[in-house]
């Protein structure tokens, strides 16, 4: 496979360009070009049918584009992979509903989502076992959860259960984490917490955040992309793109 020679593909961890996806005559993205740079943090907006679902539906391989190009950490062409070889590369996605197993404990949620050989030699030995739980502690911890680590699943709040799904995501150690409107039914309290956890979690991953809560976005501290019509209306800081006229006419206005 021959990489096209261009700089913004190197030093990308994500990379799309001219991408266009079509459903039965409707056009859900429109030549979208975006680029993400290694551990940087990006919000996602716009209204709704802008193509933000169909945008990360093409990234982990869920919809193949009818044209343009996908790659991955700068060498990996994305449209040559299926959803499960994209995942293996480190490309991890959370659905705005959270699913986590209900009936087993929060402890063992991340257990069962680790990317840990799962051989029974590998359990055999103290070392792997002490790894695996150190790993476990650092999640629950940065998820806030430790204290709740002997709950089931099923008992935690809409927030917690959030929390616990982006540890599950962690848990499979993803270069880049795709997350799909995190504060939807959270309290204040819940958002401010998950602004939190996010930050934390950016300084040794890159997340692309798809949000509609504008004060979260503002929290993130982040890029903020405006999607319209399936292609990039506007770039910059939030305020950067709430001042803009087109952005304030196709969405915040509204």
């Amino acid at each position: 496979m021959t990489i096209p020679e261009n700089p913004l593909l190197t030093r990308s961890l994500l990379y799309l360009d001219g991408v266009a996806v079509s459903f039965d005559g409707y056009k859900a993205l429109r030549g979208l070009s975006l680029m993400l740079e290694p551990g940087e943090m990006r919000a996602i907006i716009g209204p709704n049918g802008a193509g933000k679902t169909t945008m990360m539906d093409v990234i982990t391989g869920k919809t193949r584009p009818d044209e343009g190009d996908v790659y991955f950490d700068g060498r990996h062409n994305l449209l040559q992979l299926d959803e499960t070889e994209i995942a293996q590369l480190g490309v991890g996605r959370k659905f705005q509903k959270p699913t986590v197993f209900e009936n087993h404990t929060v402890s063992d949620n991340i257990l069962l989502a680790a990317k840990a050989p799962r051989e029974v030699f590998a359990t055999l030995f103290g070392g792997a076992r002490a790894r695996e739980q150190e790993t476990i502690d650092r999640i629950l911890e940065t998820t806030r959860l430790t204290d709740h680590r002997a709950r089931l699943g099923g008992a935690l709040s809409h927030g917690q259960k959030q929390w616990l799904e982006i540890g599950m995501l962690l848990a499979q150690d993803p270069k880049l984490l795709l997350v799909d409107e995190p504060v939807a039914g959270m309290t204040d309290a819940e958002t401010a917490v998950t602004a939190e956890l996010l930050r934390e979690i950016a300084r040794d991953h890159s997340v692309v955040v798809v949000e509609h809560d504008m004060a979260f976005v503002r929290e993130l501290g982040v890029k903020v992309t405006v999607l319209h019509e399936g292609s990039v209306l506007a770039e910059g800081t939030l305020d950067q793109v709430s001042a803009d006229e087109r952005v304030i006419e196709v969405y915040l206005g509204r």
